[in-house]
């Protein structure tokens, strides 16, 4: 195929991605889908390699390919099929991001692509609402689904497992709904092209992979070692260090994790899959936007971790919270790696954390006695580079979510956000300057749960260049008129009064401040 043809499919196939996005949103119950956008849509081709994703959330994009093949391997797939899994040991990033795959088939009987979406359910069972909980195992942070084939008795189980089940139904529903508009679109496209839609899904991933040994052979050749770490694990465990090794030779890189410290007593592990996220990521932005995304360029990319270490845990290892915050820190670490090997094009760290709340209790408004779960990650400063300063109040790296709207969140839940600012002056004092973080908080009328994963709060957001580090995070309870600081991690039970306030780390700065710009 010529550079037309291939730019056009190119857009064809990420177009259905993104039209499979809009189907989701639309019809989701939670503000965490509908109103976050905490969602991942993608195409992949009958072997259950990657042919398109939509431009969603990166740690669920690098993560889908291994719960593809999960599901092709555990479930012979007909017709009409869905299979639905959540099983960080099998592809999955945390619990709650559960993963639907649907086989799309030709008129011949054939299965030609499959079209998949991973969304974030606002609570899926475990010990504390929203299921992030300061787990010591991953029994103890909900329902584990292995790749199941759809059904109404599944989805019954899975809500029986939720504070909330008709929000489950109703986020699961809408899952299938965005999967079966992706097939429809492939459907008409193979009826209208045929084998021409086979060769464009082949040719692309094979162009990427071209593409990217062409930007990789641009790299010096040589060994970059970095290293960054966890403040802790919430058990009293840490700091947590994560150790990278980058080598170039010609066009080919490897990414070595060997080293990293072993697996620990809470949430902060993670399965290979989400390893294998941050370090496609980070290549991914060195790319330019032309670049498909797809399983192509992931064929340039060795990335080597010993299992059983905080980069590859092993089950039962808990895992709750290391797709939120250790992604942050491995990104953050390839990335300082790059720094040393491409320093005019990398930026100093950002924030670091998605600043995780979970909010649960029982909704009494009205006359009303429902039982609710809120999820929200909060921005914070993204990292300055050469000639450019950090953005303010951004979600970076493995999120790329939306914030909750105060007047969604509000008319959904019974609390209320008292303070949503730039959080001025977090950000690191350089030649360019860091973003600055956030400050929010909230205020409860009634009893609630409050559960809060945080990093960056004792080890702050490096700078590069002479730049100074971001300021870290604090998270703080204020109650009869006396603030307390909370932990990095925990779980609080809050009166009415009281507020939490969550305050975001601001990114680093790039260069030395004399010479401010």
């Amino acid at each position: 195929m010529n550079a037309i043809e291939l730019e056009i499919f190119r857009h064809l196939f990420a177009s259905i991605a993104e039209e499979m996005g809009v189907a989701l949103m639309r019809s989701a119950f939670s503000p965490n889908i509908k109103e976050r956008r905490d969602f991942s849509c993608a195409i992949f081709d009958a072997s259950g390699e990657m042919v398109a994703q939509a431009a969603h959330i990166p740690v669920h994009l690098g993560a889908t390919p291994l719960s593809v093949r999960a599901a092709i391997e555990a479930v012979e797939m007909g017709p009409g099929d869905h299979v639905v899994l959540n099983d960080p040991y099998a592809g999955g990033t945390h619990l709650p991001d559960i993963t639907v795959v649907s086989p799309v088939f030709d008129d011949a009987g054939e299965i030609r692509f499959y079209v998949t979406n991973r969304a974030h359910h606002a609570d899926v069972g475990g010990i504390t609402p929203g299921s992030l909980p300061l787990s010591h195992s991953i029994e103890e942070e909900g329902i584990r689904i292995a790749p199941t084939r759809w059904s109404e008795e599944l989805a019954a189980q899975i809500a029986s497992e939720s504070r909330t089940p008709e929000e489950r139904k109703g986020d699961l529903r809408a899952q299938i709904a965005a999967n079966l508009r992706g097939i429809k679109r492939l459907r008409d496209q193979l009826a209208l092209r045929g084998d021409e839609l086979l060769l464009a899904a082949a040719s692309l991933q094979d162009y990427s992979e071209r593409f990217m040994r062409r930007i990789i052979g641009e790299f010096p050749d040589g060994e970059w070692r970095f290293e960054d770490c966890l403040d802790d694990d919430g058990h009293g465990h840490g700091p947590l260090t994560i150790r990278c090794r980058l080598a170039i030779d010609g066009e080919q890189a490897t990414v070595d994790f060997t080293g990293t410290d072993g697996q620990t007593e809470g949430p902060v592990n993670v399965p290979r899959a989400v390893t294998l996220s941050a370090v496609l990521y980070v290549f991914r932005c060195l790319a330019p936007a032309e670049l498909p995304s797809n399983g192509g360029y992931m064929r340039c990319v060795e990335v080597v971790t010993e299992p059983g270490s905080l980069v590859d845990a092993e089950y039962p290892a808990a895992v709750a919270v290391g797709n939120v915050e250790t992604s942050q820190r491995i990104t953050d670490t390839v990335i300082g790696a790059f720094a040393q090997a491409l320093p005019e094009r990398m930026p100093a760290a950002s924030c670091g954390s998605m600043n995780n709340v979970m909010i649960g209790g029982t909704d009494t408004r009205n006359g009303r006695s429902e039982s609710f779960a809120y999820y929200e990650t909060i921005a914070g400063g993204s990292g300055a580079g050469e000639g450019y300063q950090g953005a303010n109040a951004v979600h970076t790296h493995m999120t790329n979510t939306l914030n909750t709207p105060v007047e969604a969140l509000e008319h959904a839940y019974p609390f209320r956000v008292v303070t949503y600012a730039v959080r001025r002056g977090s950000g690191g004092e350089g030649r360019y300057r860091g973003g600055d973080g956030v400050v929010r908080a909230y205020a409860f009328d009634s009893k609630a749960t409050v559960t809060l994963m945080t990093e960056r709060r004792d080890r702050a957001p490096w700078g590069l260049a002479g730049g100074e580090g971001g300021r870290a995070g604090r998270n703080l309870l204020r109650r009869g008129g006396e603030e307390t600081r909370l932990a990095n991690k925990c779980t609080v039970e809050v009166e009415p009064g009281d507020e939490i306030v969550i305050e975001t780390p601001g990114g680093g700065a790039w260069g030395s401040a004399e010479s401010p710009e």
